[in-house]
């Protein structure tokens, strides 16, 4: 056996899955087929939980993110619906501003202190599996070559190799009705509206950045995500009884007039667009139709899905790396723990079964999106009730919710705590007298096992777990807990109510404990 898992794609999805193995104690093979990293413009930052759970490992920070605890959007959008998150008491929803490249940058900076190999210009060619491991055949700059490993995990993107050669069906919609176009351009100075970052379009009125403008003939969008870059998209629905314009039917690139012609069809006013004069690299793109699938399964044997291997779907509201990141986090230590032989029986299959639904969820909240911003009057009625449901601050909560996924809740055993499942709360705790935050507790990747109570008979059933799980007592204001017990991707696998007597507490501890991190170790 060349290696224990070998990880086929080197954006940010396969670059999280090799840091978080590395952080487990296994350290794989990573092939990109790329020998340098590509400085297309991709994707333009990060929306959810997946910002917490950077902050779980101090890369919030090198992303762009404020020291501290992170702080939640005041505002976003559903649909071509603004969402004002000031009227929640408690706002779930993250975003941050981070270019794709500025992304993979960090994530392999960390992934080569953790001393994770990566072999630029390595393409996977083919793959088959047995009872032992997994054979692939790779192209490198030196030829072809044969590696043998355990196991190999898909983080190749939507036309994965990995999955069509696994045999997993890829099920699901595609949307050849709609066509969106996206440039970096220059704007007449006389359009920015000082201090706001607005539009104000002559005929049309103000548009404000970081929005869908959706008009009865398409969705119009405007922002800067990096300083004097402005981006400029439109979505248009194609009339299916004339199809799409000669010019998408025979293939000619994507143009700026193309683009500035398909602005006045949206906002049906002129808007003056040149070539940008910021340095590049500069988008110029069109996409004809939507594509919304999700892998059937996310494992299949020695061989695992993660990110877009594993679902595509709209980019609209920005949930790919949400989903994609937190998808590498939920696996990077159940693999570690299988190839380190103290997984306990389904943990490996708890993978499909957590992160499958969650999957399906933003199969769901993206088409949902994307149907409510289409043209014509019967969606433009729907549109007005639905912005009468968006007044009342709980169904904000909910959209909001949706968007970040902190509506997540994993399997839990019946009567549980009602944290368990979920992602942790924001703690700000003390430990032996310092001022600490509970991310910075799990910097490590490691389980961790938090008494709040002080008892130490809360927290004696781990002893026989201690080499893989931390034991950490800290006090903070208004516990939610009397303990708890964190897995690595952040998630609750146990709690212990303030109130309950800690004898009570013992049983449920060592059952959760061995569920998810194995048998007890031998005294």
């Amino acid at each position: 056996m060349d290696t224990d898992v070998v990880i086929a794609g080197g954006g940010p999805n396969g670059l999280m899955l090799a840091a978080e193995l590395s952080l487990a104690g296994v350290r794989p093979v990573l092939l990109e087929q790329l020998a340098e990293p590509s400085r297309a413009p991709r994707a333009n930052g990060l929306v959810g939980q997946v910002i917490r759970l950077l902050d779980h490992r101090g890369l919030l920070e090198p992303f762009g993110g404020a020291p501290g605890t992170p702080r939640p959007a005041p505002h976003h959008v559903f649909g071509a619906f603004p969402l004002d998150l000031t009227v929640l008491d408690t706002n779930p929803l993250h975003t941050l501003l981070c270019p794709q490249l500025r992304m993979e940058q960090v994530l392999q900076e960390r992934a080569d202190t953790l001393g994770v190999e990566i072999r630029r210009g390595h393409e996977l060619l083919t793959h088959t599996q047995d009872e032992q491991g997994v054979t692939l055949q790779v192209q490198g700059p030196d030829g072809t070559y044969r590696l043998r490993t355990r196991f190999l995990v898909g983080c190749d993107g939507g036309r994965s190799t990995v999955r069509k050669q696994a045999g997993i069906a890829f099920p699901g919609v595609s949307g050849p009705d709609v066509v969106s176009r996206t440039a970096h351009v220059t704007l007449p100075e006389a359009l920015l509206v000082p201090g706001t970052g607005e539009l104000d379009v002559p005929g049309f009125g103000r548009i404000r950045p970081f929005t869908h403008t959706r008009t009865e003939r398409g969705v119009f969008v405007f922002a800067a995500v990096e300083p004097g870059k402005p981006l400029v998209s439109t979505l248009e629905w194609a009339d299916p009884a004339s199809g799409p314009a000669p010019r998408e039917q025979d293939g000619a690139p994507m143009t700026l007039e193309e683009l500035a012609a398909s602005a006045h069809r949206v906002l049906g006013v002129e808007l003056p667009l040149a070539a940008p004069t910021s340095a590049g690299p500069h988008l110029l793109r069109r996409v004809l139709g939507g594509n919304t699938r999700l892998a059937e399964r996310y494992r299949e044997g020695r061989v695992l899905l993660v990110g877009d291997a594993a679902h595509v779907h709209s980019a609209v509201g920005g949930p790919g790396l949400n989903l994609g990141l937190q998808d590498a986090a939920n696996l990077g230590w159940k693999l570690a723990a299988e190839v380190q032989g103290w997984a306990p029986p389904g943990l490996l299959d708890s993978y499909h079964a957590e992160r499958y639904p969650v999957g399906e969820r933003v199969f769901m909240h993206s088409q949902a999106q994307s149907a409510i911003m289409a043209p014509g009057p019967g969606i433009t009625a729907l549109r007005v009730l639905f912005g009468e449901l968006l007044q009342r601050p709980e169904n904000v909560r909910h959209i909001a919710e949706t968007m970040a996924g902190s509506d997540v809740r994993y399997q839990a055993p019946p009567g549980s705590h009602p944290l368990v499942g979920r992602f942790s709360p924001e703690l700000s705790l003390r430990v032996a007298g310092t001022a600490v935050r509970l991310a910075e507790l799990l910097r490590n990747g490691r389980p961790l096992l938090l008494d709040l109570a002080g008892q130490a008979t809360l927290t004696d059933p781990a002893a026989p777990w201690r080499d893989r799980v931390d034991v950490v007592t800290a006090t903070c204001e208004a516990p939610p807990a009397a303990a708890l017990l964190i897995r690595p991707d952040g998630y609750l696998a146990w709690a212990a109510a303030t109130d309950a007597p800690p004898a009570t507490a013992a049983a449920p501890l060592r059952e959760a404990l061995a569920t998810w991190f194995g048998p007890p170790t031998a005294p």
